[in-house]
């Protein structure tokens, strides 16, 4: 008799599940990316090896299931007690709170500041790429919280408030920042009227005393509304002022501010996003009146790089998630990896995914030495904004694409890729969108000669390594400057360039094949359509060992 015999004893039993892959969970997400570990030791961060390591495999096994509850379980707004009193608390699902703990233990949040030292920004980067593989909510807050340090511990005084940003602490209590070791801080910039045109803002901040301003008005989207303080942008009598609002006043009176409700958003399910009214509530100033925008521009290079590094991370675990079904799946005979074009579909996403994980090493290294070397500072002005155009824009049409290996199992939450589709948007819009990133690359190329000067010097330094290369490279090196209407072609042109050239730079046995398909034209508009006679499997073995 041929089939699968069943037990008398289990008369129910209608068939044996077979031909399905064990479980995705149980990997080591630092030892399975040999692109990553590469990009962490050019880019100068191998002393932190060890540290990556313990925490690729906490984000292959506990955070990556822990990602699934706090998914599940959406934060849930409060705004009054079963008394009639204002609290405006928003409760998460416990998994939220231990990703979080993990994440500010390990320094995902913090290690670039209280750990000073060369390579750090390049190690504290490839920590959040492996966080945000396994839980992308959770990198919202630790991103802010990161990002404000930079501005606060220029101001002596919120010296406080930046030592305890930086620290390795996580401290969930709605409590003063006086009673707590540790702290995270959210962002309330955009308004109903203004979006990315933060100039537009209505909020008023009226001077108390000093440093001391009472805010009134609006935020449209105010991040992680649970943080401890919140920088937010408001008109102050010198202009448009950054500032920094305590959630908790020093006394542990609540300051005077009402979350008016939960943001229902496509994606970033558990993390919170709010609307909010300022009713007075108590805020002191970042920098100087009137230069709100310029003292958020010291934010700005960070979150751009880790909205870059989401991106990427999302890439990378889609990838993971694509070849690993692939290669355990048969179909018609054979396991579905072993299929030509699907195998052209996994080596071209290995491709993409490879690129996207160079450049933002690359950038972390700009950033790490943007203090000390001005033409390291050039490129990471420029890189930020044209990485985290261009890797952001592919994330989500390659999400769908490893959705597509999966067939209908990639649709249905238990793979974890509709959680990355939902995903994949956020990082082109938040803290900037495409066209806002490609206009800012054009300002700073017209207003900074350094800019150009950085970038020429990173393109040419490996133009001797590939023929079809150097043609690209002199082909963009020879076109006319861009108007504002080619901006993207422009962009996109000069990204390539530079994935390019940072796979070479690499000697990655990916080069050849990223330039002969997306510098010379052997390539469609979708994944899958790479050349012939290109070794599609030493590819996928690179992406993920089996």
């Amino acid at each position: 008799m041929n089939g699968p015999s069943f037990s008398s004893t289990a008369p129910f039993e209608t068939h044996v599940v077979l031909n399905q892959p064990p479980p995705f969970a149980g990997r080591q997400l630092w030892t399975d990316d040999v692109a990553l570990m590469e990009a962490v030791q050019r880019e100068g961060a191998a002393a932190f090896a060890p540290r990556l390591a313990i925490y690729g495999g906490l984000a292959g096994n506990q955070l990556y299931q822990l990602g699934f509850d706090a998914n599940r379980d959406r934060p849930r707004l409060r705004t009054h007690d079963a008394q009639g009193h204002r609290i405006d608390t928003v409760d998460f699902h416990p998994a939220y709170h231990q990703l979080m703990h993990a994440a500010k233990q390990h320094g995902v949040s913090g290690l670039s500041w209280h750990e000073p030292q060369p390579g750090v920004h390049v190690a504290r980067a490839a920590l959040s790429y492996l966080h945000h593989q396994a839980e992308a909510g959770t990198s919202c807050p630790l991103t802010m919280t990161h990002a404000a340090v930079a501005v606060l511990q220029a101001q002596p005084h919120l010296a406080e408030w930046a030592r305890k940003a930086a620290s390795p602490v996580y401290d969930a209590r709605d409590v003063p920042v006086g009673d707590k070791a540790g702290l995270t801080l959210g962002m309330g910039m955009t308004e109903k009227q203004g979006g990315s045109d933060v100039r537009a803002n209505s909020t008023r901040a009226e001077p108390i005393d000093g440093e001391r301003y009472r805010l009134v008005g609006h935020k449209w989207f105010f991040s992680a509304p649970m943080s401890d303080g919140f920088l937010v942008l408001a008109q102050a009598p010198g202009g448009l002022t950054c500032l920094l609002m305590p959630r908790r006043l020093a006394d542990g009176d609540r300051n005077a501010f009402h979350l008016m409700r939960l943001k229902d958003k496509l994606g970033d399910w558990s993390n919170a996003s709010s609307e909010v009214e300022f009713c007075g509530a108590q805020a002191w100033r970042v920098g100087e009146e009137g230069r709100g925008v310029a003292t958020i521009i010291g934010m700005v290079m960070m979150t751009r790089l880790d909205c870059m590094l989401g991106a990427a991370a999302e890439m990378r675990m889609a990838l993971a998630q694509a070849l690993h079904h692939a290669r355990h799946r048969r179909t018609f005979g054979k396991p579905l990896v072993e299929h030509a074009l699907m195998a052209n579909v996994l080596a071209d996403l290995a491709l993409e995914s490879e690129a996207a994980t160079v450049l933002a090493m690359r950038i972390a290294r700009a950033v790490d030495c943007a203090g000390s070397d001005p033409q390291e500072a050039a490129l990471a002005r420029l890189g930020t904004a044209l990485g985290k155009y261009w890797v952001c824009k592919r994330a989500a049409a390659f999400v769908n694409e490893a959705q597509e290996c999966l067939g209908g199992a990639g649709y249905v939450e238990e793979s974890m890729l509709p959680r990355l589709y939902r995903q994949a948007p956020l990082n082109s819009i938040w803290e900037g969108s495409g066209n806002v990133q490609c206009l800012d690359v054009l300002r700073a190329l017209g207003r900074e000669p350094e800019a150009m000067q950085a970038l020429r010097a990173e393109l040419e330094a490996v133009a001797d390594r590939d023929a079809g290369y150097a043609a690209a490279l002199q082909r963009w090196a020879s076109a006319p400057a861009p108007d504002e209407s080619q901006a993207r072609s422009f962009c996109e042109r000069t990204v390539l360039l530079l994935q390019a050239s940072l796979l070479l730079r690499a000697r990655s046995p990916m080069a050849g094949v990223f330039v002969r398909s997306r510098l010379q034209g052997e390539h469609g508009l979708v994944f899958g359509t790479l050349p012939a006679g290109v070794d599609l499997g030493a590819m996928m073995a690179r992406a993920l060992p089996q």
